[in-house]
Parts: structure tokens; sequence; C-alpha cells
């Protein structure tokens, strides 16, 4: 495992307050120069009305799991404010996903861009395609150690 910083990797900003909810994303890749893509994934942010990016983590390249014969990916985690509710950042973030060119052709499959809701405000949710908080994540070094970097978190019983 490496940590690298990279601009607008860690960063932390001001909390703004007109937006009505907290997200911590996952952020991940391994396909094509992910380091830059993180980065033109902040401004890409920085230019929707809905999301703020109050911090980001440092940059974590770690081994792949699940399907373990890829290259190492790269994943960081995120402070989001939104004023999408649960569903709909989701839509948001797998359309983002698209923008930057991600394909679903198997899972676990080499990816450019994975964007995953790990929690939402304090919520616990449910169903089908979207579970609130991630239910992997106290087991993935990828999101662990990126978390622990957060000088902000959303408050409450799932952190």
């Amino acid at each position: 495992m490496k940590i690298y910083k990279e601009t607008f990797f860690p960063i932390c900003r001001r909390k703004k307050s007109h937006f009505k909810h907290q997200s911590i994303i996952g952020l991940g890749g391994n396909k094509g120069d992910v380091r830059k893509r993180f980065r033109h994934l902040f401004l890409y942010l920085q230019k929707q009305k809905r999301v703020y990016v109050q911090e980001t983590s440092f940059i974590l390249q770690n081994p792949a799991f699940g399907y373990v014969e890829q290259d190492d990916f790269y994943n960081a985690v995120a402070l989001i404010q939104t004023s999408f509710g649960a569903k709909d950042f989701l839509k948001f973030l797998l359309h983002t996903e698209k923008v930057f060119k991600r394909e679903r052709s198997f899972k676990n499959a080499p990816r450019t861009l994975d964007l995953d809701i790990i929690f939402f405000d304090n919520i616990k949710y449910k169903q089908k395609n979207l579970q609130i908080p991630h239910p992997h994540w106290a087991k993935r070094d990828s999101v662990v150690i990126p978390l622990s970097n957060l000088k902000n978190s959303i408050k409450g019983p799932y952190r």
C-alpha cells in the first residue's frame, strides 16, 4: 500500500449551511491515470450546483480484492454536502461514473471510476440497489484507511 497527496487530495473546507444532506462516498479506480481522473472528478463536482465537496482524504494505492488478476486500485473518500436525497444521489453518482467512462463488464472488473455511498446522513437504509451504510465498509482497507484521514465526518451511530 502507498499513500499519495495530490491537488485536491486531501482538502478540507468550511461546511456550507444551505445543503440539507451529508454523505461520505468512496472513490476508486484502476484503469488509466486514476489519480489524474480523481482531480478531474473534483473539478467536475465543483461545477455541480447540488453537491459541494467539503473534504477529501489522501489517495491510497492498494491491491485489488475479489477479482485479483488486475492492477492495484487507487482509493479515496470524500465528504459531500448535497441537496439530493439518498436515491437521487445514487443516480447522480452512477451518471457521474458514466461521464468518466465506467463500464460494467463483470463483477469486480477493472474500472475507470467507482463511486460508492458509504454513509448518508445518519440513515440506515436497505433496498436491492442501495444499502446505507455500505455493507462492507468496515472490512475494506480501501475505505477505512482513507476515512481515518478525514477531519470532519458525519456524526451519528455509524461513525
